[in-house]
């Protein structure tokens, strides 16, 4: 991999396109193992300067200079609470503009290379409610007037919080955030995740909400300790989630796709037989519940009960160490700048002012609160994944995820582009004036590679192919949660975001005939059960068939599925359904060549 130059599959992408897509997957899961999405070094090089730049040195200098801080004297603000509490705010606003997590290219956000604001301040853009039966007048999947004017208000709520001064004296000389402020952008955050809830998960309310309600309502010391709570129910639920089937297939891709890494004898070592048996080996297994699940829990579990200095200490960097880590592989969704501020907070709960702060030392009615406030979406979302996103479950990289997989009759695919109002064009015209039409279905079938390494990967595959048959070999498949990117701004991995009210909303817009646009789509384990649910939707004829399959199936094959489809269990067809074929386009005689020259391109 060069510095402008990446890892393309090694395929003909004339030809490659002729293959059936069971071949086409083996090719793929295989290049992912050894290059990951195979982007240029100068892509890393762009997120390291952003995160550098945009999070570290103009938050730092924001957040002090606001408060009466010399950015250059560190050893005088990094422990001060109003610091913590302003690098909160300042990570929330950066999120909730689009520029953290789920930005750039390794997000699906090629051109523009955000998303965010520029679909949340538009009028008529997609908008998903969590609960369109439940609350009124939030129904409706248009973004109106007030939808973007919650969000303005929100977002103006943070910018406040940021740039006025400290009031008060608990916190110390400079005070403490306004808990008016708080208050203001706590109401402002519910009216809006109450209308939408990919807007105001993409602020990811889950994590700094809670943190936004303790700095406005907690004495300073009850403060304290319920950040410290706070933060390890996020590491230990993380880590809890971790435990089921799932997660052993996420590390080896994610492994895979580390810039850093160039050796592919240690890629390889975490899959069993590389290239003919890609389930994780022995190794990868070691490595990946070492270094995920046993770290996070176990330190963080330490740092809330320790007493002693020095072994706090050691957790400490231990954690501060998981969260570089996490960093270093830039995995897709890329939240480099939530890993940054954990790895901040790590230090400055446990070893700034809240060192000698115990659970002991809070007042029993707001540790109670903290515990309800804290646990209640782990514990709900784990029990009935499907009534809570997988973020406030904290199962965040845990490979139990809700997630979809697409697919269009040839053409039907750019209905999206001419009915739906959105600030970009779907992934694959967004890449053609960079490489060409060819090479950038291409790059699109990549992310499909990648997800046929995960557990539902395989599961949804096998009931794709259960449905179009061998059509399955020439209609446009999508990897859903890059889709739902372009569509409505975000998408962390959460199916969610895209489920059946959000694919009602697309056909209200863009009338897709019977057949042309099919999707499965699967929610997460319930915790244990060895289960998954799915539903195939034909966007003209809504839900045609329910069913199951066991997750223990899916991660015994092979990605490229050689043994044929997992089996599932149908629970419910509609009556009478008859999925209408569509035949393979003819080619295209003059697609859109790669610019600048023949020679062999590489995605960014």
């Amino acid at each position: 991999m060069g510095f402008t130059t990446g890892d393309f599959p090694p395929v003909d992408p004339v030809t490659f396109m002729d293959e059936t897509y069971q071949e086409r997957t083996k090719i793929l899961s295989r290049h992912w193992a050894e290059y990951g999405f195979g982007t240029p070094k100068m892509v890393a090089l762009i997120y390291i300067v952003k995160v550098l730049v945009l999070h570290v040195a103009i938050g730092v200098t924001i957040v002090t200079v606001t408060t009466g801080y010399s950015p250059f004297e560190t050893s005088e603000w990094w422990n001060q609470p109003i610091i913590w509490q302003k690098f909160v705010l300042w990570t929330m606003l950066l999120e909730a503009l689009g520029v953290a997590g789920s930005w750039g290219p390794l997000a699906g956000h090629f051109k523009p290379m955000m998303g965010g604001a520029l679909y949340y301040l538009k009028k008529g853009t997609v908008r998903n409610p969590p609960w369109p039966d439940k609350v009124p007048n939030t129904a409706g999947t248009y973004r109106e007037t007030i939808d973007v004017a919650l969000y303005a208000g929100f977002i103006t709520c943070l910018v406040l919080g940021l740039v006025w001064k400290g009031t008060g004296v608990e916190g110390g000389e400079h005070g403490l955030i306004s808990p008016v402020i708080l208050i203001a952008g706590l109401l402002f955050l519910l009216a809006l995740g109450l209308r939408d809830k990919i807007s105001a998960l993409q602020a990811r309310w889950e994590q700094y909400a809670p943190a936004m309600f303790f700095f406005a309502v907690y004495p300073i010391t009850d403060m304290l300790v319920a950040g410290k709570i706070l933060i390890v129910v996020v590491w230990v639920g993380a880590a809890f989630s971790k435990l089921g089937h799932h997660f052993v297939n996420v590390i080896p891709p994610m492994v895979s796709n580390t810039p850093w890494l160039p050796s592919k004898k240690i890629k390889r070592m975490h899959y069993r037989d590389f290239p003919e048996d890609m389930r994780p080996s022995p190794y990868g297994i070691r490595f990946t519940h070492a270094m995920g699940t046993a770290v996070e829990a176990g330190f963080p579990i330490v740092l809330l009960f320790s007493h002693n200095h020095t072994v706090t200490a050691i957790a400490a960097v231990g954690m501060i160490g998981f969260h570089m880590f996490i960093i270093s592989t830039f995995p897709l969704a890329v939240p480099l700048e939530w890993n940054v501020l954990f790895a901040y907070l790590a230090g400055f709960l446990f070893l700034g002012p809240g060192q000698d702060l115990h659970l002991s030392d809070m007042g029993t009615g707001w540790l109670l609160l903290t515990l309800v406030i804290t646990m209640t979406g782990p514990i709900w979302g784990n029990l009935r994944p499907d009534q809570v996103s997988f973020l406030p479950s904290m199962r965040q990289y845990a490979g139990n995820w809700a997630s979809a997989m697409w697919a269009f009759a040839p053409g039907a695919e750019e209905k999206l582009n001419e009915h739906i109002i959105k600030p970009a064009l779907m992934q694959k015209q967004q890449l053609i004036p960079l490489y060409g039409e060819l090479e950038s279905e291409v790059i699109m079938q990549q992310l499909l590679g990648w997800r046929s390494m995960h557990s539902q990967g395989r599961g949804m595959n096998s009931v794709m192919w259960n449905t179009l048959g061998d059509d399955i070999n020439h209609y446009t498949l999508r990897e859903a949660e890059f889709s739902c990117n372009a569509i409505t701004g975000f998408n962390f991995g959460d199916g969610h975001f895209h489920d059946e009210y959000m694919l009602n909303g697309l056909q209200d817009r863009c009338n897709f005939k019977p057949g042309e646009f099919v999707v499965v789509w699967v929610e997460s384990e319930v915790f244990t059960t060895n289960r998954q649910d799915y539903f195939v939707w034909d966007a003209a004829e809504g839900v045609v068939e329910r069913g199951s399959w066991k997750v223990t199936d899916c991660i015994a094959e092979q990605p490229w599925l050689p043994n044929g489809p997992v089996a599932t269990n149908v629970t419910w067809r509609k009556e009478g359904y008859q999925r209408v074929r569509y035949p393979k386009a003819p080619p295209n005689p003059n697609p859109v060549p790669a610019p600048g020259s023949d020679k062999e391109q590489v995605p960014a």
